[in-house]
């Protein structure tokens, strides 16, 4: 399985799946082995800390109030002047990252 970045998961393509899939039994009685020599695998705590800071970013506001604030006092103002090239550039890395927005 894949995961995006927007937190939704999206299953694998039929090429990129392993056609010789084994479970560890079988993988034990192809070899001979018993289960003293099998894989084992441990799990951190680290999924249950990545979910709890998300919750904790996602509670976080957007906007910056004060940056938010001190824009509109300069357009109010008229002292602000932002460089229309910066303003382009800043556009479309935005629609480069986010082609569907």
């Amino acid at each position: 399985m894949r995961i995006n970045t927007d937190h939704r998961s999206q299953p694998l393509t039929e090429g990129a799946r392993s056609n010789t899939t084994k479970t560890s039994a079988e993988n034990n009685q192809a070899s001979g082995s018993s289960s003293l020599g099998a894989d084992q695998a441990q799990l951190s705590g680290a999924g249950a800390q990545v979910t709890a800071l998300t919750a904790q970013v996602l509670q976080l506001p957007e906007v910056r109030q004060a940056r938010v604030q001190a824009l509109r006092q300069a357009v109010e103002s008229g002292n602000y002047a932002p460089d229309p090239r910066a303003v382009a550039g800043a556009l479309l890395d935005h629609l480069a990252l986010n082609p569907a927005a």
